[in-house]
């Protein structure tokens, strides 16, 4: 019997240091409303190659 609670302590130990080494962690369960922070993609993104013009090339510059 001894041996099942000195598992316990020692799995519950290792999880307690784990989490503390994991950063932020958010425990609080789901979120509705104000608190929720997922946001949906957009439907029509534009291509990367549209949204920001390529730089020159240094050969050009000079």
């Amino acid at each position: 019997m001894w041996k099942i609670a000195v598992g316990f302590a020692l799995f519950a130990g290792l999880a307690l240091f784990i989490l503390s080494k994991g950063g932020d962690i958010d425990m609080s369960g789901e979120k509705h409303g104000g608190d929720a922070t997922h946001t949906e993609a957009p439907a029509a993104a534009a291509p990367a190659s549209a949204a920001a013009p390529a730089a020159p090339a240094a050969s050009e510059a000079k």
